[in-house]
């Protein structure tokens, strides 16, 4: 069978992350990043292979940065002619209540996506570009947006809707919207396959610099930790996560700040940078490991909120059968594993030390036999789950 491929694309502020996928096999063939662009000095790698190209030098914009990223694929291959390229697939995190799967990009839903930017002010705009770009450089082929946000377009009304006067929630559009809903719905997917049931009552918890956690029944969302925009929930690299509205009242009233300003401090400078002033778990674990009592606190009030998320969700769906950790900090942090679940042994739970620590790209299980719940560690993939929604509506 001829091989047919994806482009990938995840268009950041300042960023281009891209990867060619074969959706048929779940091959990435190539893959590559542009960083700061717009910066005196940007960054693009490409990787094809065991052959990396690494760039350093100015990137005016995203059309500058994606003109270099297809001369790469000509020079360093795999050339997209010969990949068989047969669509585009743009991840787009807020598709609001307008979209409950991938879409095929026209000026309409261009026109959409661009309405919904104040729901996603960090995210939306930057996708647009990579949009527009895309399509102006890859006019040949079809492009599809892949909603971050349509996995939790089916959640109960009662875990959708605010307690907000309904007319104003209604005219405005605000309501549970959720985040990272393509690495939620790959990776409880996964989670099923793996035990062999599609009746599970899962929690997902996606950690990275953004994190969230779902609780999935039978393949369904039931809840998620994000809300109208991917501040609320979880602590975070930078986001506050969940806290009194009335915060914001105070903020504005007692020390005069504007509503860009706090909208600056809750979504870049709190979360676990604005508690002990690194973002980077990594970094805050050797500060622990030195005895920091912040770095200690700081880490306590990351877990907290997760026990409540997962003592939560268990309450929502009846029972819990499989907890699973995914993304940068879920795939890699054992410690934080450990703490976690230790923290939630008073529910049965129980994890085998050395699987835990054990480092691996491969999705498996790391509760001991006798844990009543099912504890895994899964890697998220949504290139592979973009690249293959986007294969499906284009087949389609």
């Amino acid at each position: 069978m001829t091989t047919r491929t994806v482009l990938v694309i995840n268009s950041g502020s300042s960023s281009i992350k891209y990867q060619l996928v074969d959706p048929d096999s779940g091959v990435s063939l190539a893959s590559g990043l542009v960083e700061r662009i717009g910066e005196p000095e940007g960054a693009i790698k490409h990787k094809h292979g065991e052959d990396v190209t690494e760039l350093i030098g100015p990137v005016a914009d995203h059309g500058a940065g994606l003109t270099e990223v297809l001369r790469l694929f000509d020079e360093k291959g795999p050339t997209l002619a010969e990949a068989n390229i047969v669509a585009v697939g743009h991840r787009v995190v807020q598709g609001g209540k307008h979209f409950s799967g991938p879409a095929l990009i026209d000026d309409e839903v261009v026109a959409t996506i661009e309405r919904l930017v104040p729901l996603g002010p960090l995210h939306n705009p930057a996708h647009l570009k990579g949009i527009e770009v895309g399509r102006e450089l890859l006019s040949e082929v079809p492009h599809v947006a892949v909603f971050d946000t349509a996995f939790f377009q089916d959640l109960p009304e009662e875990a959708a809707r605010y307690a907000l006067n309904r007319e104003v929630a209604d005219a405005y559009e605000i309501r549970r919207y959720g985040a990272h809903g393509t690495s939620h719905q790959y990776v409880s997917g996964v989670v099923a396959d793996m035990l062999g049931r599609d009746d599970l009552k899962q929690v997902v918890l996606h950690l990275g610099n953004g994190a969230s956690a779902s609780a999935v029944v039978a393949g369904h969302a039931k809840d998620t930790s994000m809300g109208l925009t991917p501040l609320e929930g979880l602590v975070m690299g930078g986001r506050t996560g969940d806290i009194d509205p009335a915060a914001v009242f105070h903020l504005a009233r007692v020390a005069g700040k504007s509503v860009d300003e706090i909208d600056h401090l809750f979504n870049r400078e709190s979360g676990m940078k604005g508690l002990v002033g690194d973002n980077d778990m990594r970094a805050v674990r050797a500060r622990i490991n030195a005895g920091e009592p912040q770095a200690r606190e700081a880490m306590d009030i990351y877990l907290h909120r997760l026990v409540k998320y997962v003592g939560a969700y268990t309450a929502v769906m009846g029972g819990l059968e499989a907890l699973t950790f995914t993304a940068g900090i879920g795939e890699n942090d054992a410690n934080l594993r450990a703490e976690l679940c230790e923290r939630l042994a008073h529910m049965g739970i129980k994890i085998d030390g050395e699987a835990n620590a054990l480092r691996s790209d491969e999705a498996r299980i790391i509760s001991t036999p006798e844990s009543t719940v099912t504890v895994l560690v899964v890697p998220t993939n949504e290139e592979l789950a973009i690249a293959r929604q986007a294969m499906t509506l284009v087949q389609g």
